[in-house]
């Protein structure tokens, strides 16, 4: 791919898609649920206030969504109900402020009008990064600073990344830092960085504020060998003679109510995409297979925040420590699914309806979608015992979203189980973010230097760094009221009557307060975590609950006094229970671009509320340790972990075991002409 090409592809991915074709399918859309997402006529409504408000003034809108309405007043509502009063949450910007407004969708009142939010900027827009990173071109001194490196200035890309926040002097000002790239001889120009070469940026002016030249003696790297394309691959390609498709020639066993309200199984849910969390799970309920009683099990859960620090302390990158839900948006960096390669052959797609920078509604394509995922004949149940034989199958419904944030994409998946349990799943792919390099092979690397990473090829390190996702997940078991309950495994000594000298017995702990509920990890100091409704008993005497089930995790190795701990301290720990407010939803805060930590989910913890038999919100942080490896070079293999949400005595049994087995004849056969 050519240089002109390149840019040509990178103005297209930051410039808004929006289809006539896919507009005019979504003009008539209304809203059947109060969760349901703005419409394009509600948004355009909300415009057009937007418009008349700041009249005299500039502005930009950061985000546009539905303000949701109070819990208690969904809760309440059911289907045939007026829907409640319909408002936007409106961020904007103008005259270098912040705005946290309230817009009424019908008629366009602006019912709250906040300006007092003074840490840290809102979200980026697509029109803010499409526009800074023609600033450095603008620049007679970066563009002497290029020709002085041997570079030839139109062959360079510079691509923008959040500054984090360290200190006041950085505060009050809107800035980003731009990293330079040659984008000839390959499309993988992240393989290609002009190491040590920082633009500074102010991001309401679109000016130049300082420039960072500190790697002239680094080689830039070669693009042979970086280019991950099909296409440019030499050699024989590795191709399986019978691909595995999943067909369902009579259609999926799901339904889509009103675009938004998913049916599959025992399972009722609302899911929606949000320009910031990517996609929303809301009033999750389940169909109890003995009573035929819809229960509530999840009121609302998403991906509240992110945290990807860089290991690299030096001028150049100790910036790199980024919070790319609060920063960038999951759903705003969401492109359009690939389908049969992103989702299978069975899948359904929704599209989503978000805000461009001046407020308009655009329809962004296949931002999420839904399918089954057979398993095989698995668990959950099988019994074999001489003429007794009985197992199920295990399939299980996912919705998914992919956002690119630059280099690297993360894949969320929300998996529904016909036995209860929520798997969620992120997944990890893209690009490992390169430092350049003068050494070519690890032989000429100078005793106890630090390199900050792994070199992948010549002159190119692979930074060592982390991946922390924060899910939000306020938990309604049966009511809102509910508790945090830690089930401690400790060993205990037999005394002498017993062969045994040891066993393991459980503690129960029922938190009081949220600094109870704050929770780190141990392998040798194990505990279940549930979360119980103290008000409700099975018919043995079990409280109801689930409980949070942790794979694979990281935990942060940063000094809590770090700039980047201070404003990611929601990964102090890997679970918390707090208090629920309908305001403390964003575990990094609000504003996340350049924030300090002033309004984190750390700070609303050390409040010790009261969350004993209360209506109370569980986090999760999913975490991965990252040493980039040559097998990660030039493009990484996913690697994914993710969390179970599990019932635990919410069930008198196991309700898997209404799930009939499938028989020989009732599986479809599908022909070659069938999938071709």
């Amino acid at each position: 791919m050519e240089g002109k090409n390149i840019l040509r592809y990178i103005f297209a991915v930051l410039l808004i898609s929006n289809s006539a074709a896919a507009a005019d399918h979504h003009k008539a859309d209304v809203p059947h649920h109060p969760l349901d997402p703005l419409t394009i006529r509600e948004m355009n409504n909300v415009y057009k206030a937007i418009k008349s408000l700041f009249k005299k003034s500039a502005y930009t809108v950061h985000s546009l969504v539905l303000e949701e309405p109070d819990k208690a007043v969904v809760l309440r509502w059911r289907r045939g109900d007026p829907l409640p009063c319909r408002e936007a949450s409106v961020i904007a910007r103008a005259a270098g402020k912040n705005y946290l407004l309230t817009v009424d969708v019908e008629s366009g009142a602006v019912v709250q009008h906040d300006t007092s939010h003074n840490s840290g900027f809102p979200m980026v827009t697509l029109e803010d990064m499409r526009s800074v990173i023609k600033a450095p071109q603008a620049s007679a001194r970066f563009n002497r600073t290029i020709v002085a490196r041997g570079v030839d200035p139109r062959d360079v890309v510079c691509m923008p990344f959040s500054p984090g926040w360290f200190g006041e002097a950085e505060e009050g000002r809107r800035l980003v830092k731009l990293e330079c790239f040659i984008i000839n001889e390959t499309a993988n120009f992240y393989m290609r960085p002009i190491e040590g070469l920082i633009v500074l940026t102010d991001l309401d002016t679109f000016k130049v504020v300082k420039i960072v030249d500190k790697g002239k003696h680094i080689p830039i790297p070669k693009g042979a060998g970086t280019d991950y394309r099909l296409s440019a691959l030499n050699g024989p390609i590795i191709k399986l003679p019978n691909p595995v498709s999943m067909e369902q020639p009579n259609g999926p066993n799901f339904m889509i109510e009103n675009k938004h309200l998913i049916k599959w199984a025992n399972w009722e849910f609302h899911l929606k995409p949000d320009p910031r969390a990517g996609v929303v799970i809301s009033q999750a309920k389940i169909r109890d297979p003995d009573t035929g009683v819809l229960r509530n099990v999840m009121y609302q859960g998403f991906a509240s925040e992110m945290f990807v620090p860089y290991m690299d302390p030096e001028e150049a990158w100790y910036f790199k420590t980024y919070m790319d839900a609060g920063e960038y948006g999951l759903g705003l960096q969401a492109l359009g699914l690939d389908p049969l390669n992103d989702c299978p052959r069975n899948a359904k797609y929704m599209n989503a309806v978000f805000a461009a920078a001046d407020g308009r509604p655009y329809v962004r394509e296949n931002v999420v979608c839904l399918f089954e995922r057979y398993a095989g004949h698995r668990e959950p149940v099988c019994r074999r015992r001489n003429e007794i034989r009985e197992a199920r199958p295990k399939v299980t419904l996912v919705a998914r979203i992919i956002a690119s944030f630059g280099n690297y994409d993360y894949i969320v998946d929300w998996e529904f189980h016909a036995d209860g349990l929520i798997h969620v799943k992120v997944a990890l792919t893209g690009i490992v973010i390169v430092k350049g390099t003068s050494y070519v092979n690890m032989n000429g690397v100078k005793e106890n230097e630090t390199l900050y990473g792994t070199i992948l090829s010549d002159n190119i390190i692979g930074v060592v760094h982390d991946h922390y996702i924060n899910f939000y997940l306020d938990m309604d078991i049966d009511g809102q009221d509910n508790s945090f309950m830690n089930v401690h495994l400790k060993r205990e000594y037999t005394n002498d009557k017993s062969p045994r000298k040891s066993f393991m017995n459980v503690h129960k702990t029922v938190a009081k307060t949220e600094k109870d509920a704050q929770i780190k990890l141990s392998l040798y100091d194990p505990s279940e975590f549930h979360v119980i409704n103290p008000n409700m008993r099975t018919k043995v005497g079990n409280h109801v609950g689930y409980k949070v089930v942790p794979a694979g995790t990281a935990a942060s190795l940063l000094d809590s006094e770090d700039p980047p701990q201070k404003r990611s301290s929601f990964t102090n720990n890997q679970i918390w229970a707090t208090r629920y407010d309908k305001s403390e939803r964003w575990a990094g805060g609000l504003f996340a671009y350049q924030s300090n930590g002033e309004d984190s989910l750390q700070v609303w913890s050390n409040k010790d509320r009261d969350i004993e038999n209360k209506d109370i919100v569980l986090w999760y942080t999913l975490g991965f340790h990252h040493v980039p490896c040559q097998e990660d070079f030039p493009i990484m293999p996913s690697v994914s972990s993710g969390f179970d949400l599990k019932p635990v005595n919410f069930f008198e049994r196991n309700p898997i075991l209404k799930v009939a087995p499938y028989v020989e004849n009732e599986l479809p056969v599908c022909k070659a002409a069938a999938s071709a």
